[in-house]
Order: structure tokens, then C-alpha cells, then sequence
């Protein structure tokens, strides 16, 4: 049953990206309005909680609960500090496992705050595990307090209300694909956000967006 769930993820997971390939700036677009929403909400990210964070990844319309196996699967952009600035972007995908067969899907827009700067190096890496390679908690909900002990506080709401799900085997890896779309190459997330590279005009907004809500 789990190697047919996995090869139904990863062959949604390919599908997702060939369709979405050509969307970046577009996405670009709705990670601005996303982040700005969550910073401005009932369920507002602290002022201290973007303050001291060292990175930011921002998933607009991650995919809970696909299909029929319980699969969720997005795509976004993660930016750095890099002394008084944010860094260009790098694209990354959030994937979540299934703890169980679910049905329909549901639409949650998500802000993770990376909140060690020693972990930078194995978050921009090809494959960032949630709960081994660093703890985890959601950052807003009922349920889910903000937990002061957390290395990585995730915040994600749909229709303007608190949504979540199980972190146990999520996992943030580079888009490589979406990398390519921004900066007309092969890059790493290393090599965008460490490497200092030139920002994409049409990740302006977004960057703008990550500094009016972070300095303020």
C-alpha cells in the first residue's frame, strides 16, 4: 500500500510541476499577497517572530490532501537575510506524506519562519526534512501553540481561518525547475540565496513585501 501511495505522489508531484512550470511569476505574485495576509490577520505572524528570523519560505495554495491518498504537495520561494536585506529568491517545493486515506482536497497558504541561522546551510539544500533536521511547530491555531522551543514555526490559513497539518514527513526541497524559470539557469538555493545572486525584477514585489513586514 505505502510504495503505491508513493508512486501515485510522485507521479503527482510531476504532474503538479509540468503544469505549473511556466507560472513563477505569477506565483511570485500571490507568495507577496499570502505573506502580507498572514502578517495582517486574526492569526498575524509576531513582529518579534519575523524579526528573528533568519529565513523565510512562503507556499501559496499548498495542496492538502490530494486525490485520495492523503498527499500534499506545493510550490513557493524562500529568501534569507543578507545583512540589512532579503536575498533573492530560490524556489522550493513543500511535500507532506499521508497518515492515512483522506478524500477531496483543500487549498492551504502557508508561511514557514526559520528561526536558527546555523541550519541556513541544510534548509537550502536539495532536501530539508521537518522533524529530524530541525524541530517544528505551527505557529498559530487553537491547537497549535506558538512553541518557544521550535527551530522552524510554520503559519498557514485558508479562507482566512487556521489550517494545518501533520509535519511528520514533510520535506522542503529546491524547485529546480522554478529556478531555472527566475534566473534562466540551473541554481541552487545555495547559490541564490548564499551566493548573492542578482534578484529577478519580477521578484520585487515579493522582497519588498518580506522587508516592509520584517523591519517593522
Amino acid at each position: 500500500m505505502r510504495t503505491r501511495q508513493y508512486v501515485f505522489f510522485l507521479t503527482l508531484a510531476a504532474a503538479v510541476t509540468a503544469v505549473a512550470a511556466d507560472d513563477t511569476a505569477e506565483r511570485l505574485g500571490k507568495a507577496a499577497t499570502v505573506f502580507s495576509a498572514l502578517t495582517n490577520s486574526e492569526h498575524a505572524i509576531r513582529p518579534e517572530r519575523l524579526a528573528g528570523a533568519d529565513c523565510i519560505a512562503v507556499i501559496p495554495g499548498f495542496k492538502k490532501g490530494a486525490a485520495v491518498v492523503g498527499v500534499g504537495y506545493g510550490r513557493g520561494f524562500i529568501s534569507c537575510r543578507n545583512g540589512s536585506n532579503w536575498s533573492a529568491p530560490g524556489a522550493i517545493t513543500l511535500e507532506s506524506g499521508s497518515l492515512g486515506l483522506q478524500v477531496g482536497g483543500e487549498d492551504i497558504d502557508i508561511v514557514i519562519l526559520s528561526l536558527d541561522g546555523g541550519r541556513r546551510s541544510k534548509l537550502l539544500s536539495d532536501r530539508f526534512a521537518i522533524g529530524s533536521d530541525a524541530s517544528a511547530a505551527w505557529g498559530n491555531g487553537k491547537s497549535a501553540r506558538d512553541d518557544a522551543n521550535s527551530e522552524i514555526l510554520f503559519y498557514g490559513s485558508t479562507k482566512g481561518v487556521f489550517a494545518g497539518f501533520g509535519l511528520d514527513g514533510a520535506t522542503l526541497k529546491t524547485d529546480e525547475s522554478g529556478n531555472k524559470a527566475l534566473y534562466g539557469k540551473k541554481l541552487s538555493n545555495s547559490e541564490i540565496v548564499e551566493g548573492g545572486a542578482q534578484e529577478p525584477a519580477v521578484a520585487e514585489p515579493f522582497l519588498t513585501t518580506l522587508a516592509q513586514a520584517s523591519n517593522r
